[in-house]
């Protein structure tokens, strides 16, 4: 009875002054909606990095040229890399754990379909086996093969932002487009990726390596050398299998002067993994702050409530009521709207995670919904502590005679 009569007194203390109830609970409110939200957010960076790079595949492996270790050989004594250290690679009898190697050249050229006009972010030359490496998957028509490539063929697979720029709803397959003045046939499409920053790795066009170098680049230097692991397990091993046919071909002895670099998929997701969950914690932070903001706004709002009913205190306490229960009461007022502050906060929490912010799709925490809810509470009780037992501590004699 005693607890019922408690909270029912809570309650109509703050129904007695609406507006500024309403106004505590909206700063614990977004205080727990900031704390969901901006975790939820620093969550989906992470997890669209992650299937960024997975997406690559975590046995793949990237070679470029230049140090690795940052040393001080000049531009023009480093040697790039070239198709036939490509198919060193390739052919190597004792690199067990490399499955395929696949040579890369990238330009940009504008392509023409009809009276349609687009340049997309990319041309790439390779061979076929850089879509296994890479991890695209064809959604209309085929790859292209090694015969392609042998015969120099003018065809070409779009990816899937490509494609609708230039044909919106029609196939593709079989049509043939201008990519810089050279005509292509389209062989295939591939299955969009989705792209989490400024790229778009569905804006590209792959055409046969030898292609590309006699339209565009030239019979020089690649771009890069993308090489897949027989397994995720042995991408280290590949790795120093890479190095050591390199080092050959570029007759380096010392393999600390190597004028090349290993990115490594899955060393790349830790590192970037790493950075995102700091930055999860650097938003977790600042948005802890504004549940700060939000229990010194209850010890304020509390603080005035105890002073505007001095006089109220001051009867319960000449008509006998215990310090407890007047304890009890304004700490329920206070627990009581960092609740129903944090219950709507959660609420518009997940409602907003369902919408992109900065173009992310939040991911929502559960740990951070429970967390933000709990800490709301907590600090309901920790800062209406103060007022609630300085209304319990007046003498009845002082609060009667409050003005």
């Amino acid at each position: 009875m005693i607890l019922w009569q408690t909270l029912r007194f809570a309650v109509g203390g703050l129904a007695a002054n609406k507006v500024r109830s309403a106004l505590t609970m909206l700063g614990v409110l977004i205080g727990v909606a900031s704390v969901i939200l901006l975790l939820a957010v620093g969550n989906g960076s992470s997890q669209a990095v992650k299937d960024s790079i997975t997406s690559l595949g975590t046995n793949s492996l990237t070679v470029s040229a230049g140090s690795a270790a940052g040393g001080s050989r000049s531009v023009s004594s480093v040697k790039k890399l070239t198709v036939a250290d490509a198919k060193a690679l390739a052919t190597d009898a004792d690199s067990s754990a490399i499955k395929s190697v696949a040579p890369v050249v990238t330009t940009s050229a504008t392509a023409l379909y009809g009276n349609v006009s687009y340049t997309p972010g990319s041309v790439v030359g390779t061979y076929p086996a850089y879509f296994e490496t890479s991890n695209q998957k064809v959604a209309h028509g085929e790859y292209f093969t090694d015969d392609d490539v042998l015969g120099s063929r003018k065809v070409a697979v779009l990816g899937a932002t490509t494609a609708k720029q230039l044909f919106d709803t029609e196939d593709p397959v079989g049509k043939k487009i201008v990519l810089g003045g050279t005509p292509f046939t389209v062989v295939g499409v591939l299955q969009a990726k989705g792209g989490s920053g400024f790229t778009d790795p569905d804006d590209v066009v792959i055409a046969p390596l030898p292609t590309v170098q006699n339209a565009f680049t030239g019979f020089g230097a690649v771009n890069q050398i993308l090489v897949q692991a027989s397994s995720a397990d042995t991408t280290t091993a590949a790795q120093s299998e890479i190095t050591r046919v390199l080092l050959g071909t570029h007759a380096i002895a010392d393999p600390s002067k190597a004028d090349f670099r290993i990115t490594n998929q899955a060393s790349l997701l830790t590192a970037r993994e790493s950075t995102t969950r700091t930055f999860t914690v650097l938003l977790g932070a600042v948005a802890a702050i504004s549940l700060l903001v939000g229990g010194i706004g209850i010890t304020n709002i509390m603080l005035v409530t105890v002073t505007e009913r001095t006089r109220e205190i001051g009867i319960r306490k000449a008509l006998g009521a215990p310090r407890a229960v007047i304890l009890g009461q304004f700490l329920t007022e206070s627990t009581l709207l960092s609740v129903i502050g944090a219950g709507l906060g959660v609420a518009a929490g997940i409602v907003g995670s369902h919408f992109s912010i900065v173009g992310i799709k939040p991911v929502v925490i559960p740990a951070s919904v429970l967390g933000a809810f709990g800490i709301a509470v907590a600090i309901g009780l920790f800062f209406g502590s103060y007022p609630a037992n300085r209304a319990a501590s007046l003498r009845p004699i002082d609060a009667l005679r409050h003005e």
